[in-house]
Order: C-alpha cells, then sequence, then structure tokens
C-alpha cells in the first residue's frame, strides 16, 4: 500500500466534485444511490477525523430530462433549465437522506460563477458556508442552472468546483469524475498513454496533453479539468484529478490510489492575502486609531470602534485601505460595510450595531481573513 500523501493528510478542507457519469445511470437515468451512499460514508469518516467537507454536484440536468422524457444529445437553453428544476429536487432529496443515514446535515447552495466573481455576492456565499462548516453542516453546491444563461455550458462545473475551493480558501480540491488522471495521450486509443502521477507546473505541454473525454452526462472534459488546476492551484488549493467509478472513492486517497496531483506553490492562506494587498482596486479608505492599530498587530479583526474615520465610496464586498492617524498605510482589507452604513457605525462597540443600522451585521468592519497587512505592520504578513 503506497504511503498516505501529505497534502492528503494535512487537509483540513476538502471541495469534492462529483460528476454526472457518477450520480445517474446512463441507461437509465437513474441515481446510484449505493454509489452516492459510498461516498457520504467516505465523507463522513474524514469529518470524523476532523475534516471540512464541500461537495460540488453535478446531475441535476441529468436526472431532470429523463423525468421529462426529453431526448438525448444536446437540449436548448429552456429545457435545459427545466431539466435542472425538476432533477435538483429529486438530487437535494438524495443528499439529504443519504447523509442523514450517517448522522450528517447536508445544505444545498445554489451558484452561479457571477456569485464567486461579485464581491457582495462572493461575500455572502462565503459567510454562509463558513457558518454551515462551523455548525458541523455539508455545504452541497449545485450550478443554480435553472436561472443560468451561459453558464450552462460544457464542463462548467469543473470550473465551478475550482472558484469555490478558492473562495472558501481549501486546501485541497478532488475532481471525481470517469477519467483516474492526465495522461500523456488518451489511454486506450493506441496503449502507449502514460498516466502522470504529479505536475508542479502547468505548462504548454501540460495543456496539449488535455483531450475531451466528455460523454453526454458529464460535460466536462480534460480541457476544462486543467482549467479548473490553474483556478485551483493559483489561489494556493492542491487539485487531484480521480476515477468515482468505483465504490467509496474518497478511500483511494487514504490507500495511495491512482490520480493525478496539481500541486500548489503556496497555501489558501496566503495566496489570499497576496490577492487581497495586490489584485483589487481599493475603493476608499478607513483611518484607524492606536488602539485598532495594536489590535491588527495582535492579529485580530478591525472593529468599528477602533475607526477614527473613512474616505471615499465604497460598497460591501469592496477593497479597502487601511491607514493609521498619521495617514501610513498599514494594509488591505475587504468592507463588511457599504461606507454609508460605516459611516454609522465607527467609533461605536459592536453590540451597538444592531439598533444604530436597524439589522444585525457582523460585528467586525474588517475580518482578520479579510485582510493583509503590509511587512513591518506588526504580523509579517
Amino acid at each position: 500500500m503506497a504511503a498516505v500523501r501529505a497534502e492528503w493528510g494535512s487537509a483540513r478542507r476538502i471541495v469534492i466534485k462529483i460528476g454526472s457519469s457518477l450520480l445517474v445511470n446512463t441507461e437509465t437515468g437513474a441515481l446510484n444511490r449505493e454509489w452516492l451512499a459510498s461516498l457520504v460514508a467516505d465523507a463522513a469518516a474524514l469529518k470524523a477525523e476532523g475534516k471540512e467537507i464541500i461537495l460540488v454536484s453535478s446531475g441535476a440536468i441529468a436526472l431532470g430530462r429523463k423525468v421529462l422524457g426529453l431526448p438525448s444529445g444536446p437540449l436548448r437553453l429552456e429545457d435545459n433549465q427545466a431539466a435542472a428544476s425538476v432533477g435538483q429536487i429529486d438530487l437535494a432529496h438524495a443528499y439529504e437522506e443519504t447523509f442523514k443515514a450517517s448522522g450528517l446535515v447536508a445544505a444545498q447552495i445554489l451558484l452561479t460563477f457571477g456569485d464567486t466573481e461579485e464581491r457582495r455576492r462572493y461575500l455572502n456565499a462565503r459567510s454562509t458556508m463558513e457558518t454551515l462548516l462551523r455548525l458541523g453542516a455539508v455545504p452541497v453546491v449545485n450550478e443554480n442552472d435553472t436561472v443560468a444563461t451561459s453558464e450552462i455550458r460544457y464542463g462548467d462545473n469543473d470550473r465551478l468546483a475550482a472558484r469555490v475551493a478558492s473562495m472558501m480558501s481549501a486546501d485541497c480540491l478532488i475532481l471525481l469524475s470517469d477519467v483516474d488522471g492526465l495522461y500523456t495521450s488518451a489511454p486506450g486509443l493506441d496503449g502507449t498513454g502514460q498516466l502522470l502521477p504529479e505536475i508542479t507546473e502547468i505548462t504548454p505541454d501540460i495543456e496539449a496533453m488535455a483531450g475531451d473525454t466528455g460523454t453526454e452526462l458529464s460535460r466536462g472534459g480534460m480541457v476544462t479539468k486543467i482549467e479548473a488546476a490553474r483556478i485551483a492551484v493559483g489561489a494556493g488549493t492542491h487539485m487531484v484529478i480521480a476515477s468515482g467509478k468505483v465504490m467509496n472513492p474518497l478511500a483511494r486517497f487514504t490507500q495511495g490510489g491512482v490520480c493525478t496531483w496539481f500541486l500548489a506553490h503556496s497555501n489558501p492562506r496566503a495566496s489570499r492575502k497576496r490577492w487581497i494587498a495586490g489584485a483589487l482596486e481599493p475603493r476608499g479608505a478607513v483611518v484607524i486609531d492606536d488602539g485598532a492599530v495594536n489590535a491588527l498587530k495582535a492579529g485580530k479583526s478591525l472593529l468599528p470602534a477602533g475607526v477614527s474615520s473613512i474616505e471615499g465610496s465604497f460598497d460591501r464586498g469592496d477593497a479597502v485601505v487601511i491607514r493609521n492617524t498619521c495617514g501610513t498605510e498599514l494594509g488591505r482589507g475587504l468592507s463588511a460595510y457599504s461606507h454609508e452604513d460605516a459611516q454609522v457605525i465607527i467609533g461605536h462597540k459592536s453590540r451597538e450595531i444592531t439598533e444604530l443600522l436597524g439589522y444585525r451585521g457582523r460585528d467586525e468592519l474588517i475580518h482578520r481573513d479579510d485582510m493583509a497587512l503590509k511587512q513591518g505592520a506588526g504580523t509579517g504578513e
């Protein structure tokens, strides 16, 4: 038995993408309930080890098209959306029942790519899933195909899974599908294709090896998996391509099974900090007092009470510069409030937010996870 990889053993938060061809029987259109039960048993075992699990699931359209009697082959957009609206009900019930049988709670999250890109929606989705994980639930993310338009296209859930992994600062992303990794050439054609167990850099040669391995139900191919790998590793998340066409497919990672690992060169936290520090255009600034400066140096979040003034016009989720009273930039962060609401609550205790705004917002103006301080500001970030 091969040794457990360090990347797998140390992973605390894991995102698992499940392809349609694994969930749905290609001949009958029925859900593969026995296989799903084995996957959930694996997830329960990982949670018992202290790991956090997020699923990104395909399957709604594949289930719904059979119920509605839609023909095989490509569907019109409105038929895709109709199939998704029917199949989503069966899929959600299946996850609810299967997780409940293992003593776990499943939570449905419907997303489009826009929810992972537009910062206010990004923060809402991230906050919801963080809360679910803290409460012990397993988020099950589905593409919101019933309202999506251009998002319903070939291979979208591979990229959606990578975006979810990036958004949630996951340590590892697993793409379970009907292939067991990346080969130098398509396996089975001439017998010369060799599986690549580890990839440390996505080069043009690696991209050239990607071939179309999609099926009718699994709209993804190796090309979209390579694109997903680029998103994941760029966010500091290791990614794995592995076959799910076995029972208990996650057990292979403890047993050192066949797969392809795409290795990230930094961790998710460091990548997120770099993104906040340099990739976002600041929309304003907050000026903080000496007490707040000391709190940030100690690794704490920025509370409204420590803010002396704000500058600019920004919305919730926008990047802002953090300055001390002398005007020195200490770092940058994502504001949990718009500039209008921030103006109302600065200088006040967090317990006063509800009375001041009329709703219960976050205690922090900028959470420490949404903040990147400059070198010399006290944390070394």
